[in-house]
């Protein structure tokens, strides 16, 4: 008899094994993504203030401004309404989409270059630090507001103080995330799906964080969104009066992702330590040129050519020098029959 219960039990163990053992299997393949070779990606465009041009380093002309959108719309290239951001994220995208974004929330923004996307219907992300709200040079709640009930707006967190969130203790970086939800929450009567960290800058801890908190989050590091890429990690190009002309405007709105399956390390935040940081670009067994990337990186104050070793479906990036402070940058591309192909990383040092 006790033998009988326990060849039962053994063989009920068994089945419960191959059940589990199948239901992770099963829902391994719904997150883990994949190679897709029509993906043609998200490009995140990042503005910041509008003919305040004392500032050349945030600031647009509303000249050139006018002109980013002509360029857009000549290249036959779609607005992508951040309201439909989950649904275009999560699938492969056959055909580009630009994705506005304006950090800040200043009044510049208001004034000259809002009447220009109502009047289009042009969609937008607007990321808003909830303590500037009112004060001289910045937007007011009733504005935000009122932009926020239009059906192509959608407002972002770019957290409370907008600081260097990465100095913070990371007790003082939670009460900074944690002020600014229950402010949206205040005056919004929700907190934003998305985020975007000041200055572009986190650690790991903070990006998990993060993670617990919104639905996604933009850095300041350039590249492509694919449906492969860290959903709290995602790359915007700055635009600006330096990195704003019409040639280089209209080559990067046109450029395609370097998808890849994982990039180490994913902290981002270096100390002396780990500075240079061993990083690795992992691919997928299907991608056939990775050999054709080309990386460049400021390590050592300069811009110059990073040396790369190629193996089987990596590469090993190799830094020869440490990055300086306060930023560590480095891009890759490619250049194959579709056209030019991006992606880059940022590091902050301590």
């Amino acid at each position: 008899m006790i033998t009988k219960i326990i060849s039962s039990l053994a063989a009920l163990i068994i089945k419960f094994i191959i059940f589990f053992s199948f239901f992770l299997n099963a829902y391994a393949e719904t997150v883990n993504k994949k190679y897709e070779p029509e993906e043609k990606g998200i490009l995140a465009l990042m503005y910041h203030r509008f003919e305040e041009n004392k500032y050349p380093s945030t600031n647009i002309r509303i000249n050139a401004f006018k002109k980013h959108i002509n360029i857009i719309e000549t290249n036959k290239l779609e607005f992508l309404n951040p309201k439909d951001f989950d649904y275009e994220f999560n699938k492969i995208s056959d055909k580009k989409k630009i994705l506005l974004t304006i950090d800040d929330a200043f009044s510049s923004f208001y004034i000259n270059a809002w009447p220009i996307l109502k009047k289009n219907k042009i969609p937008f992300l607007l990321f808003v630090s909830t303590e500037t709200v009112g004060k001289k040079g910045y937007m007011s709640w009733d504005e935000i507001i009122r932009l926020s009930k239009e059906d192509f707006v959608v407002i972002g967190n770019h957290s409370h103080s907008h600081e260097y969130l990465i100095k913070y203790k990371f007790e003082d970086f939670k009460k900074d995330i944690d002020k600014s939800i229950e402010i949206f929450k205040r005056k919004l009567n929700y907190n934003p799906n998305f985020f975007s960290y000041p200055f572009g800058e986190y650690s790991l801890e903070q990006k998990k964080y993060i993670s617990n908190k919104f639905d996604y989050a933009f850095g300041q590091h350039s590249g492509v969104i694919d449906l492969n890429k860290d959903k709290f990690e995602l790359p915007r190009f700055p635009i600006n009066e330096k990195y704003g002309d019409f040639e280089r405007f209209n080559f990067l709105i046109n450029l395609l992702p370097i998808q890849y399956k994982a990039l180490t390390p994913e902290e981002k935040f270096l100390l002396n330590i780990n500075n240079p940081p061993p990083m690795v670009v992992e691919f997928f067994k299907e991608q056939k040129n990775i050999k054709s990337i080309n990386c460049f990186s400021n390590e050592g104050g300069d811009w110059k050519d990073t040396k790369l070793n190629f193996v089987d479906n990596k590469i090993e990036v190799v830094f020869t020098e440490k990055f300086l402070p306060r930023r560590g940058r480095i891009n890759c591309s490619l250049n194959d029959n579709e056209g030019w192909r991006w992606f880059g990383t940022q590091f902050t040092l301590n």
